[in-house]
């Protein structure tokens, strides 16, 4: 009987929590979606995602940490299931939503942010809100330290015929985030969430009318436990936050597409994992 009982605990420790599907009202009247998952009590993990990209893309992290953790998995405003408003697609909203989302959750929080995610989560602590920082996980992206990035030479993308559709294009954007091509049906699927978002507010999320100095005066602004996690590219810009930046951790990707905690998720959860229990301030 013990033997079962036992077993039967096992199985539930590593089932992952349920998710479920949260809105809020964002103070300029957008209604903005978040999946949250975890036991009631466990310290809050908020991802926050790329450029057009779901919250879900973080569904690898959600099974890995909700068991231990409350995840959250953010939808920016036009993104995932949040609403497409007409106008705050810049990077002082983007700071106010995320701050909004922050503020409903009890303690201290580990923000998450990859790609454009970094930049939103960056915004949000130039406007002051690092106070409910336990942690901070930066994702391949600019943190406006030297060098600046260079475009990457060739793509493993095939020439394609011009004009190309929006669809296309936003096709061959999704599959250019992996190394290693997912399946068919999550590319679809990602594919046909990211062009929620419609062209002209895509294209304001593109141009930030900040200087680079702007990132990186946030991101030496607190002092924070941080984990940065960039593919080669960044790699000086990553050894030059080690410098400049006390309490910083760093993580090279050689061998990751740009969705790095997706193609190298066991790598990428390790890490995190042994931040959270190390260095974050839970």
């Amino acid at each position: 009987m013990r033997f079962w009982l036992s077993a039967l605990l096992g199985l539930l420790l590593a089932t992952p929590a349920r998710a479920a599907d949260y809105y809020f009202t964002t103070s300029d009247g957008a209604r903005l979606h978040y999946t949250e998952a975890g036991p009631a009590g466990a310290p809050f993990l908020v991802f926050v995602p790329g450029w057009t990209m779901p919250g879900w893309i973080f569904s690898p992290q959600l099974k890995a940490f909700s068991q231990s953790y409350h995840v959250v998995l953010f939808d920016p405003r036009g993104q995932g299931s949040s609403e497409v408003t007409a106008t705050g697609y810049n990077q002082d909203r983007r700071g106010e939503d995320l701050g909004e989302l922050v503020d409903r959750l009890p303690g201290k929080v580990v923000v998450i942010g990859w790609s454009l995610g970094v930049l939103d989560t960056l915004a949000w602590i130039h406007q002051g809100g690092s106070d409910k920082l336990a942690g901070l996980v930066l994702i391949d992206n600019s943190v406006g330290e030297t060098p600046a990035p260079v475009p990457q030479p060739g793509s493993r993308q095939p020439p394609m015929p011009v004009p190309r559709s929006r669809e296309a294009k936003m096709r061959a954007f999704v599959e250019g985030m992996f190394r290693t091509c997912p399946a068919e049906s999550y590319l679809n699927r990602l594919t046909v969430s990211c062009l929620r978002v419609p062209p002209a507010q895509a294209e304001e999320l593109l141009r930030y009318p900040v200087p680079r100095s702007y990132w990186k005066d946030a991101i030496l602004s607190t002092d924070v436990p941080l984990l940065y996690a960039v593919r080669p590219r960044l790699q000086g810009q990553a050894q030059n936050l080690l410098i400049d930046r006390p309490n910083t951790s760093i993580a090279i990707f050689p061998n990751a597409g740009h969705a790095l905690f997706v193609d190298d998720a066991s790598r990428f959860d390790a890490l995190m994992r042994q931040f959270l229990e190390t260095k974050a301030r839970l």
